[in-house]
C-alpha cells in the first residue's frame, strides 16, 4: 500500500485529490494539511510515501516545506511531489532544488497524478523531458549566473559529465542513447552512476547539479 499526504490550503482541492486516491486499492491517504507547518509535522508523524504538496500555503509554503521534509534524516524513504498552476515559475526549479521529486500542475488528468505517485513511490523522478526543457529555456532567459560546480564533479568521467549536462538538457535515457550512440541500457548505466557519484537523490535533483555546475549549454 502507498500512503499519501495531501498539503492544500483550499479544502475542496483535499477533497478531491482525497477521494481519487483512495479510489485506487494499492494507494491510501494517510492525512491532509492546510499549511505548511503542518504538513512537516504530519509527515514526520505519518512517514508518508508520497507528499503531494502545494506551493502556495500559509505558516510557511510548500518549497520550505519540501525542504524540511528532504532534510529530515527520518524522512528519507518520503518523496515530494508539487502540485502547481504555473509551469514555468521559478518555484518549480525552487522546488527542485530543494529535494522535489518532480511536479506537476493543478490540471493534471486524475490518470497522470495516480501514474505520478505510483513512479515517485518506486523511486523514480517525475521530471518530463518537454516539462524539463521549458524550465531549461525559461533559466536560459535570465541573466547569467555564476556556475557553483558540484564539490564532487571531479569524480565524474568525462562520458558521466556529458551525460548529466544532457539529462539536464531534458533528454530522456533513450535520447541521451540516440545522441551518444550507445544502447539505452548504456545511457541508463551512465545516469545511475552519476546519480551515486553526485549523491543525487532522484533524476529530478540530477538537472538542477547540472545546472548549477555549468553542465548544460545556455
Amino acid at each position: 500500500m502507498i500512503t499519501v499526504l495531501l498539503a492544500d490550503d483550499q479544502d475542496l482541492v483535499r477533497i478531491g485529490l482525497r477521494a481519487l486516491v483512495e479510489s485506487e486499492d494499492d494507494l491510501t491517504v494517510v492525512g491532509e494539511a492546510a499549511d505548511g507547518l503542518a504538513v512537516v509535522e504530519l509527515a514526520r508523524r505519518e512517514r508518508p510515501d508520497v507528499v503531494l504538496m502545494d506551493v502556495r500555503m500559509p505558516g510557511i509554503d510548500g518549497i520550505e516545506a519540501t525542504r524540511r521534509i528532504v532534510a529530515d534524516p527520518e524522512l528519507a524513504g518520503t518523496r515530494v511531489i508539487v502540485l502547481t498552476t504555473f509551469e514555468l515559475d521559478e518555484y518549480v526549479f525552487d522546488a527542485l532544488r530543494h529535494g522535489a521529486s518532480g511536479f506537476l500542475t493543478k490540471d493534471t488528468r486524475p490518470a497522470e497524478l495516480l501514474r505520478a505517485i505510483r513512479l515517485v513511490a518506486e523511486g523514480e523522478a517525475l521530471l518530463s523531458p518537454s516539462v524539463t526543457r521549458r524550465v531549461v529555456r525559461e533559466f536560459a532567459t535570465r541573466p547569467a549566473r555564476v556556475p557553483r560546480p558540484h564539490p564532487r564533479l571531479g569524480t565524474l568521467t568525462d562520458r558521466e559529465r556529458e551525460v548529466v549536462g544532457l539529462v539536464g538538457e531534458g533528454l530522456s535515457n533513450v535520447e541521451i542513447a540516440h545522441r551518444l550512440v550507445v544502447s539505452p541500457a548504456t545511457a541508463r548505466t551512465h545516469v545511475s552512476r552519476a546519480m551515486v557519484k553526485l549523491g543525487a537523490r532522484d533524476r529530478a535533483q540530477l538537472v538542477v547539479f547540472a545546472y548549477q555546475s555549468g553542465l548544460v549549454p545556455s
